[in-house]
């Protein structure tokens, strides 16, 4: 059972861990924010999560990278698919790229299940698991928080990590000000937290940063009376925790417009595309796109096909990290079984069954269960 972590801890004594640096000019030291935070995650820290039992590098990794930009609650339930399916590294490194993705489906971010696959098979055929800064920090989508956090955990080696949880919670407690992206405040965060990681209990340490900020040290409404380090935190007594982290400079997104062209055929089949291997949804299988209706139509037209039906849907909205995508799905039943896929084209008819078997992007994948719902033989009228 979970303590009650709202009682205030009561530090014992015991030896100062040891410090990398030392921190003149705050008003705790090093020693005693890692004592007061490891005494905090002893009673209160997350214990229980599934990549915790075995800790192993590749499940670390696994885990790590599935977080980013990624909470817990969410990512949970694809870990445990994830490692049911490939359950070690050489599994995953000789598995095939469409069924990864297909596991990673509504994640997001897929650029990371690439890079775990590429990356799989560099660790391979090395025939060990990289356990230095620099050698993770060639392997793809592993950056140089990612490979701290694996170091820690996995292997007990002290080094610095800096995911948005430990962001915040050192943003707060030294009010740093400014977009954590900008070079100068990053450099700087990135210098307080090594001075904060200790030589000793590295791995407990480090997650025990990641779950208060977490879990206490939230972006919106955060449990300060419950923190283990209000005493020293700047922002708190300065009563500007919600100003902390400073956000990013607003930005106005752009707005893409596109057709989905959702094409249905006799059978009940809908014919999906798999995209190029690079890009947004790179090797993930979504409908033909299109910038306007017009366009869908001709392409029927140049491959013979017999409009049955169709109607459009409303437009619906799904947002990336740098631009709105406006999509429009156009729903078309055409008059027969198949058709032949003219060169160059990546086309599976797909029912049911095959649909729930590839990796297709979030917005797709919730089109597909609509569809499936309705009358497979005439779902347009």
């Amino acid at each position: 059972m979970m303590p009650d972590c709202q009682d205030r801890i009561s530090i014992q004594p015991t030896p100062a861990l040891r410090v990398r640096e030392s921190i003149t000019d705050r008003s705790m030291a090093p020693a005693i924010f890692q004592q007061k935070l490891l005494a905090w995650f002893d009673k209160c820290g997350r214990k229980d999560l599934p990549w915790q039992h075995p800790i192993t590098p590749y499940r670390v990794w696994l885990s790590e990278v599935m977080l980013q930009q990624t909470q817990v609650s969410t990512v949970i339930p694809y870990f445990l698919a994830f490692v049911d399916n490939f359950p070690d590294i050489e599994s995953l490194a000789q598995a095939d790229l469409d069924d990864v993705l297909r596991l990673w489906s509504g994640l997001g971010y897929y650029a990371r299940a690439r890079n775990l696959h590429k990356a799989a098979k560099i660790i391979c055929e090395t025939k060990r698991f990289p356990d230095s800064l620099e050698e993770l920090a060639v392997l793809p989508g592993i950056g140089r928080s990612t490979a701290g956090a694996i170091l820690c955990i996995a292997f007990n080696k002290s080094h610095p990590i800096l995911d948005g949880n430990v962001k915040r919670v050192i943003c707060r407690f030294h009010a740093v000000s400014g977009w954590p992206g900008n070079n100068a405040v990053n450099k700087n965060l990135w210098s307080l937290s090594a001075a904060y990681t200790p030589i000793e209990r590295v791995a407990d340490f480090t997650q025990a940063m990641m779950d208060l900020g977490a879990t206490v040290c939230l972006r919106s409404s955060p449990a300060c009376e419950q923190c283990p380090l209000i005493e020293g935190c700047t922002a708190y007594s300065e009563g500007i925790i919600k100003n902390l982290p400073t956000p990013k400079p607003a930005k106005a997104l752009p707005v893409k417009q596109q057709v989905f062209m959702i094409l249905q055929n006799r059978q009940g089949q809908v014919l999906l595309e798999k995209r190029p291997p690079t890009g947004i949804w790179g090797g993930l299988w979504s409908f033909p796109e299109f910038s306007t209706v017009e366009e869908a139509f001709i392409w029927c037209e140049l491959r013979n096909m017999n409009i049955k039906a169709h109607k459009s849907g409303a437009v619906q909205r799904h947002t990336f990290s740098h631009y709105h995508l406006d999509f429009t799905p156009l729903m078309i039943h055409i008059d027969c079984e198949n058709y032949s896929i003219m060169e160059g084209e990546r086309g599976l008819w797909c029912d049911g069954t095959q649909i729930n078997k590839l990796g297709l992007p979030a917005p797709v994948k919730q089109l597909c269960k609509q569809l499936l719902k309705e009358d497979k033989h005439d779902p347009i009228n």
